[in-house]
């Protein structure tokens, strides 16, 4: 499996702190650069990738190191810098060189490093001769694809929570651009955040889990899988394992307002106020992709799709730690105006907990206030921490539908008041 390598500090990772953690690897290796400058690529004297280092981030949301990466990693004080590294599964060294390239940052800005046993200073000799076979990417793949056939992409991956980061969002763009399926292969432990869950979408994208007793299984559905042609298919006969019995539920709320274009339009109003309706507080951060690092601003999210119009902006939310919530929020110019498209699933230790009584006045609340067309609530068992684990689950059961003010009148009150 390739190893990822978190680095977590207090002060930003300058030119010269980076510079004595490339020394890793000793001064023979080279550096190349990719997605003008946000990841920096230590390689071997004839180009081979070892080590990706993405651009820090400044991380201001509580707990997100936690959910993240397990409750036993111990944080900075917010805001702390969040550096991401990923050694390549073809050469061997290169995991305990993005282990030093950890450790000598840590050493001179403080902080932590993820996982705790990767963290070395010394110097890691690399051999002469690597594989050149994945060193050239003529189709746009980052080195971060550790297989790559004419249908596949397989990216392997060994962490106890698997986000979507903006290496693998820029890696499902450029696979499904080049008319790839994209696997992603973990061991049994790894469960996935729901944006990477909702960012794979299903067929031909799979999640490939390792089988302990042998061979491979879908991390969706269950059913067991062969490598066949270049790519991961149902293998003939199996039966997907029964879903897992627990007592936590998952509340999704998965809605769409529209709205004129006018100049003083806010977003991710409609989203505020859903979670403040069901929670008592706001979501307290956003980002493009995970670790989700932004303090909660609708006013700088609006800065970002208006700059991003007309294409389409991709956003996550979080809220506090203690109050498992996480939201997924599209942007869109249509024909009826600025279409915001939200799922937002919240997390609860039983279903005495779940707020059904709320739902039906938050409808009421997003149509009269935030131009509600229409809004699906579904409860279904599952983790409270809000991630999925490998196997089949137990469908969601739809508790109320909503169709907003403009459908209503559409199609009219007698019809509207009928749904199947």
């Amino acid at each position: 499996m390739a190893q990822d390598v978190i680095v977590l500090t207090p002060e930003m990772p300058d030119p010269r702190s980076l510079l004595v953690g490339f020394f890793a690897g000793g001064p023979e290796l080279r550096l190349t650069e990719d997605h003008e400058g946000g990841v920096v690529r230590l390689c071997s004297p004839d180009g081979v990738p070892l080590v990706a280092v993405d651009a820090p981030l400044l991380v201001h949301t509580p707990g997100e190191a936690e959910r993240l990466l397990g409750p036993e990693v111990t944080a900075p004080p917010l805001p702390y810098w969040w550096t991401e590294t990923r050694a390549s599964s073809a050469v061997p060294e290169a995991t305990a060189l993005a282990g030093s390239v950890g450790g000598r940052l840590t050493t001179l800005l403080g902080g932590t490093v993820w996982p705790r046993h990767t963290a070395t200073t010394r110097t890691v000799e690399i051999p002469g001769d690597q594989d050149r076979t994945d060193a050239a990417r003529p189709d746009g793949f980052a080195a971060s694809v550790d297989v790559r056939t004419e249908s596949t992409a397989v990216v392997l991956s060994d962490r106890p929570v698997l986000p979507l980061t903006t290496r693998l969002a820029d890696t499902l763009r450029t696979a499904t651009a080049a008319n790839r399926a994209l696997h992603l292969v973990t061991p049994p432990h790894t469960r996935l955040t729901l944006p990477l869950r909702r960012a794979l979408g299903g067929s031909p994208n799979r999640w490939v889990v390792q089988d302990p007793q042998g061979g491979y299984y879908d991390g969706l559905s269950g059913i067991r899988l062969a490598w066949r042609a270049g790519t991961f298919t149902a293998a003939t006969g199996a039966e997907p394992p029964v879903p897992a019995v627990t007592s936590e539920r998952r509340l999704t709320l998965t809605f769409r307002t529209v709205h004129a274009p006018d100049a003083d339009l806010t977003i991710g109003l409609g989203l505020d106020a859903a979670w403040r309706h069901l929670t008592g507080a706001p979501p307290v951060g956003w980002s493009t992709a995970e670790p989700v690092n932004l303090p909660w601003s609708p006013a700088q999210l609006t800065d970002l799709a208006r700059t991003r119009a007309p294409a389409p902006t991709h956003v996550v939310a979080i809220g506090q730690p203690d109050r498992p919530g996480i939201a997924t929020l599209r942007v869109s110019r249509t024909t009826a105006g600025v279409a915001q498209d939200v799922t937002l699933s919240l997390g609860y230790a039983s279903p005495t907990d779940v707020p059904i009584d709320a739902i039906e006045s938050l409808a009421e609340l997003l149509v009269t206030e935030h131009r509600l067309t229409t809004m699906l609530t579904t409860l279904q068992p599952g983790r409270s921490d809000l991630t999925f684990v490998p196997g089949l689950e137990v469908p969601p059961v739809p508790l109320s539908f909503t169709l907003g003010a403009r459908d209503v009148h559409s199609v009219g009150l007698a019809h509207a008041g009928h749904p199947p």
